[in-house]
């Protein structure tokens, strides 16, 4: 089970944390991701850190969104930052026993989502 907390109401230029607390034992051995979808708009990829620690990142958030994770607690996390109104979605966590999760199709287990506006 995935859970997502962090999500709110921020001005443009502001900056957000997300958490995805995972349940489980095996959390450091799954892949970890954030993947959103706008209003509209198909669910897509954002920022991924596989369970040795490579990172992929969707070019729209690169030097803005950062991933990082703490398998110790189970959780990790998306640090937002400069955010603009088009990063306003639902965002959503998954994990994935793969190497990689980008395209949505290995991934195992999807958080509920929380959402994130952004304002002008």
């Amino acid at each position: 089970q995935l859970v997502e907390s962090g999500g709110g109401l921020v001005q443009a230029g502001g900056s957000l944390r997300l958490s995805c607390a995972a349940s489980g034992r095996t959390f450091s051995s799954y892949s970890v991701g954030w993947f959103r979808q706008a209003p509209g708009k198909d669910r897509e990829f954002v920022v991924e850190v596989s369970w040795s620690g490579k990172r992929n990142y969707a070019n729209s958030v690169k030097g803005r969104f950062t991933i990082s994770r703490d398998n110790a607690k189970n959780t990790a996390y998306l640090q937002m930052s400069s955010l603009k109104p088009e990063d306003t979605a639902v965002y959503y966590c998954a994990v994935s026993r793969s190497a990689t999760l980008w395209t949505g199709s290995s991934v195992d287990y999807w958080g509920q989502g929380t959402q994130v506006t952004v304002s002008s």
